[in-house]
This record gives structure tokens, sequence and C-alpha cells, in this order.
């Protein structure tokens, strides 16, 4: 065993503590870089997240509205059809009622004579 003097064991002792600490410091410098790192990429990605489900939202309610004018078109459709059939029956209708109407004026009238 090579004997050292004691001044040059104690340096060596405090190098080799400096050493190990500026290693620990490196390795948490490293850890909170990558932390760090992480949290920025997991906010990335969140802000992705939310903007991908605004863009699904906005082309569902695109898709619902395009759907909701189409059904609204088909009832005032179906609306028009109906109303024109009425117009057509109360057209048919009206010269009946008419000649009925005059029946019941002319049994009123003998009726005070």
């Amino acid at each position: 065993m090579i004997q050292m003097p004691r001044p040059e064991v104690l340096d060596q002792i405090k190098e080799a503590e400096q050493e190990a600490d500026e290693i620990v410091a490196e390795a948490e410098q490293a850890a909170e870089d990558r932390i760090a790192d992480a949290r920025e990429e997991a906010d990335e990605i969140r802000q992705e997240a939310r903007e991908d489900a605004a863009e699904i939202a906005e082309e569902r309610l695109a898709d619902a509205r395009e759907e909701i004018e189409a059904e609204r078109e088909e009832l005032l459709e179906e609306g028009d059809q109906q109303r024109a059939a009425l117009e057509d029956a109360a057209a048919e209708q009206k010269d009946e009622v008419i000649e009925h109407v005059l029946e019941r004026f002319e049994e009123a009238v003998h009726a005070q004579t």
C-alpha cells in the first residue's frame, strides 16, 4: 500500500466530493430539463387536442345545420303542397257552398212570406 501524505488524501477526497456534487447537479439539471420538456410537450398535445375537438365540433355543427336546413326545406315544401291541396279542395266546393247558401236564403225568404 502506498502511503500518501494526509493533505493530499484530503485534497483527493475533496476533489472526488466536488466531482460527485457536479455529477449530481448535472443529473438534477438534466432531470429538470426533461421534466420541463415533457410538460411543454404535454401542453402542446393538450392544445392540439383542444383544436382537434373544436374542429370536430364545428364540423358536426355545420352538418347539423345542413340537416336542419334540408328538413326545413322539406317541411316547407310539404306545407306548400298541403296548402295547394286545401285551396284546390276549397275551390272545388266553392260552387256547392254558394248554391247551398242560396238555397238556405231562399228557404228563409219563403218562410217569412
